[in-house]
């Protein structure tokens, strides 16, 4: 845009004899401002070598991890003050002796007060159990096990795999069955197969949290033991037959929609349509089964591992599922290796907390409709609403412009911008809970009733069209989506808070913020799984040959400026796994730069606390990304999670950008300032 390089060569030719000064301290007399506080940047470190220290250094410094986290940033801290908006709308409604019997208020609140009955959860201990386990033992034959499989999944235990209904990828309109790999205890398939020392010590860490948890509910050591080698070897025969992340991030590869005979061709030694009808799907149709190579594989050990170890793996399962409801030395044990040993937390979260996050997951909407008429204003929605509208703009014109793209391309490419839905703050109708019996009579029953409630809900949809006023997170959710099939943004309550949204504070620091948020899902629909995905929401090729090759040969130069980045010790950042938040972010903060640019048309462009509206607008967006993560989060991050760390999803994009190395002066020297012939540019 004409205007915006204009002010940029301007900013760059007056400022950079003095720049250094002026970002350095606040200028006296300059205007206070809301949504950065500049006592968190540390003026030790040079913006050019090291943004993400300059910008965040002193709170990082000064904000430690709380004993009961395992990271600790912005996302973490607003999740924080929305649970305490939670927890009292939570124990109003357990206090409320008034509320009408199978009101939404009733059932949130006697579900909390269940959870928080500790009590009642002591004096059972495993009691909750008993029949589950009873059955288990009971099973004579294949058959049995199968009936025990498809009882597990509608408890939302899942079993030795997923599954759930959702939108056909190659027809959007109809919801379909999918079916996925799954049964894995540990966070990933190579904490079984990889021979680093550290997985290796996680592999035989679990093996002994397994022997412990089958101890505390009666076994002795040797059956304990024996019984923690036979999960440990059947959940790494699973994992020997997984995909990878990265290669489940290929929708083309996960896309083998199949016929029911089909399915029992795959699979011939599971009786599906048994399975099926057991889970209330009459007539499931054609059904996508993500990884058929994971399936062939239970297949076979359906024949050949022996009837005791899958009954053995089935007790593992019902256990360590439902262990966070038990007693507390259940829920220690739990702790203690999923919480302590994977993520490094200290210390358990409060009861009251694990007990809301288990509510907002399974009667997210019922606890949601609270939270938005305590949090979230009308005229929060409109200024979010304004920005998503400018930051949709932005986008046209980068598309408009991108030099790389040839014409066809160009105008499916718009098209499917034209066609985003937005979704803000909380759904338009609500969803029905009044199928669902919550009682005060037993925290586990409760969690039963409510997975089961939610399964049913979510069968109930194969063959059916879509419902587009659906959403796939709940409102005080501190996150936002993009969602390919339906071709849609959404953007909840929880996240349009401060430090990411404040309709008080200045525009550069809100488009820094949320704004670059917005970016970020709007260019999910254009990066390398989205643009896959057309107008739509159709898994179809629509781009060109040729720049469908150029567009690979940019991302490309992401993967390996990603790469490059060494975590922890010796632990890379897999540029491959993390592409498509990457794109995300460097298309998100480019396409927010130039929707501020373009809001600032005309106006007063006053520094505010010594900083001009370009340089606020980077350290809002480095703000919402500082976190202090625990070394084992961090490890567990790295190996696990599209999202890169915080550092480097701060610092990675801002070295690509023209637009932020004249912000602050960066010569073509520095750190942040990458030479042209890696830089890269897509949106």
């Amino acid at each position: 845009m004409k205007t915006q390089n204009d002010f940029l060569r301007f900013l760059s030719t007056l400022l950079l004899a003095t720049l250094f000064l002026s970002v350095s301290v606040a200028q006296q007399g300059a205007k206070p401002g809301k949504g950065l506080d500049p006592k968190n940047l540390d003026l030790s470190v040079k913006p050019c070598d090291d943004f993400y220290n300059y910008a965040n250094g002193n709170w990082l410094k000064n904000n430690p991890i709380p004993p009961a986290f395992s990271n600790w940033g912005s996302f973490t801290e607003l999740g924080e003050k929305n649970n305490l908006v939670l927890r009292a709308i939570l124990e109003d409604a357990a206090k409320n002796s008034k509320a009408p019997g199978g009101s939404n208020a009733q059932k949130i609140g006697d579900f909390f007060f269940t959870g928080m009955d500790s009590s009642s959860i002591e004096a059972l201990g495993a009691k909750p159990l008993e029949d589950d386990l009873n059955r288990i033992g009971a099973i004579q034959d294949v058959a049995g096990l199968q009936e025990e499989l498809a009882r597990f999944h509608t408890y939302g235990i899942g079993g030795v795999f997923g599954l759930f209904a959702s939108q056909d990828a190659k027809n959007s309109t109809q919801i379909i069955a999918q079916l996925n790999q799954g049964g894995l205890g540990l966070p990933d398939r190579d904490y079984y197969v990889s021979e680093n020392p550290q997985l290796r010590k996680n592999r035989e860490e679990y093996q002994a949290h397994i022997a412990a948890m089958l101890g505390l509910l009666g076994d002795d050591a040797l059956t304990a033991e024996a019984a923690s080698r036979a999960v440990l070897s059947f959940e790494t025969r699973l994992a020997k037959a997984s995909s990878t992340r990265v290669e489940r991030r290929d929708p083309d590869k996960n896309y083998n929609k199949m016929s029911q005979h089909q399915l029992l061709a795959l699979m011939p030694n599971f009786a599906w349509d048994r399975f099926f009808t057991r889970l209330g799907v009459a007539d499931p149709g054609d059904v996508n089964v993500g990884q058929p190579g994971f399936f062939k594989e239970v297949n076979a050990m359906l024949a050949d591992v022996p009837l005791s170890d899958w009954k053995i793996y089935l007790r593992w399962r019902l256990l360590s599922s439902a262990a966070p409801a038990l007693s507390s030395v259940f829920v220690n044990e739990s702790f203690r290796f999923n919480g302590m040993i994977l993520t490094g937390a200290k210390e358990m979260q409060p009861r009251w907390r694990r007990t809301s996050q288990v509510i907002n997951s399974t009667l997210g909407e019922a606890l949601g409709e609270l939270y938005v008429a305590k949090a979230f204003s009308p005229q929060a929605k409109a200024k979010a609403k304004e920005m998503v509208n400018n930051l949709i703009a932005a986008m046209r014109e980068h598309i408009a412009t991108a030099a790389w793209m040839d014409e066809p391309t160009r105008s499916a490419a718009l098209k499917k911008l034209e066609s985003f839905g937005v979704k803000i703050g909380y759904p338009d109708k609500w969803r029905d809970y009044s199928g669902l019996q919550i009682d005060r009579l037993s925290y586990l029953g409760n969690l039963r009733r409510a997975g089961a409630f939610n399964f049913t809900f979510n069968m109930s949809k194969i063959g059916k069209p879509v419902d587009r006023t659906e959403w796939s997170m709940t409102p005080p959710t501190v996150n936002a989506y993009y969602s390919a099939t339906r071709n849609e943004i959404v953007f909840p309550a929880g996240i349009l808070q401060p430090p990411f949204f404040d309709p008080e504070a200045d525009d550069a620091v809100n488009y820094g913020g949320m704004g670059a948020v917005i970016g970020h899902e709007i260019s999910h629909g254009f990066d390398d799984q989205g643009s896959k995905f057309d107008a739509d929401g159709n898994l179809r090729m629509w781009w060109t040959t040729e720049t469908r090759k150029r567009f690979d040969e940019r991302t490309q130069l992401v993967v390996n400026q990603f790469d490059s980045y060494v975590a922890i010790d010796s632990l890379h950042v897999n540029g491959r796994l993390t592409l498509g938040e990457n794109i995300g972010d460097l298309g998100g903060l480019s396409v927010a730069f130039t929707a501020l640019q373009n809001t600032l048309e005309g106006k007063s462009r006053q520094a505010i606390d010594g900083f001009t509206p370009g340089q606020r607008f980077f350290l809002a967006w480095a703000q919402i990304w500082r976190r202090n993560n625990t070394p084992e989060s961090l490890r567990l991050q790295v190996r696990t999670d599209p999202h890169s760390p915080a550092k480097f999803r701060t610092n990675g994009p801002l070295s690509n950008l023209r637009e932020f190395h004249e912000a602050f002066g960066c010569s073509d020297d520095k750190v942040m300032v990458r030479s042209a012939a890696v830089r890269a540019k897509i949106w």
